[in-house]
């Protein structure tokens, strides 16, 4: 990682989000129980959300930097939060250890999308859940040019963060069965940002 991906990205995305996000990873959070896998558990923005089922979190999060900015978050939940795997792609968690999988605005910076998804699948036990919250690719051709256009600048200045991959349709194709998505333009920082097309949605393991 660059000295940008490593010192700045971690703070720009602990700096905050618009409390229409905050109210969509709420949601994200809703039925999580028991042994729950959050990839991309950053500076905990997640913790205070998770339902009292949850008995305990196993945080997936390759930053340093990242992982200390959440340390008065972590001091303050009443759920149990230990740091696991550094890389989602490659998790060291038996078969079928699970009961759920979380993952907001997290999988659009995982290089191999497709290897975190059945690395996701793998360990959760039968009838166990992803629970996502992710942006990525919009329905409207036009949004999607200035989606193409701007992904590199994103890519650099956010670690690798892609603008469009088509989330619904890469859940699908790990095994995992789609119970519910919706979708929504909505700005995930403090300024709208209109392409920004949002993916909120639950997937279970057959």
């Amino acid at each position: 990682m660059g000295l940008w991906a490593e010192q700045v990205t971690p703070r720009l995305v602990a700096a905050g989000e618009s409390e229409r996000v905050r109210a969509l990873r709420e949601r994200a959070c809703e039925g999580l129980r028991g042994e729950v896998v959050e990839l991309g558990f950053g500076s905990g923005l997640n913790v205070g959300l998770y339902p009292g089922e949850v008995t305990r979190i196993i945080a997936v999060e390759p930053s340093d930097v990242a992982w200390d900015l959440g340390a008065d978050r972590r001091a303050r939940s009443p759920i149990p939060i230990v740091r696991g795997d550094l890389d989602g792609q490659a998790l060291s968690l038996p078969d079928e250890s699970a009961d759920a999988v979380l993952s907001t605005l997290t999988l659009c910076t995982i290089p191999d999308l497709p290897q975190a998804l059945a690395e996701a699948r793998r360990v959760l036990r039968p009838g166990g859940r992803l629970h996502f919250l992710e942006h990525g690719l919009a329905p409207d051709e036009g949004v999607r040019r200035w989606q193409r256009r701007l992904e590199p600048f994103q890519m650099r200045a956010f670690d690798g963060c892609h603008l469009t991959r088509p989330i619904d349709r890469l859940v699908e194709e790990s095994g995992l069965v789609l119970e519910t998505v919706e979708r929504e333009y909505a700005s995930t920082a403090a300024v709208m940002c209109p392409f920004v097309y949002v993916y909120l949605g639950r997937a279970r393991k057959p």
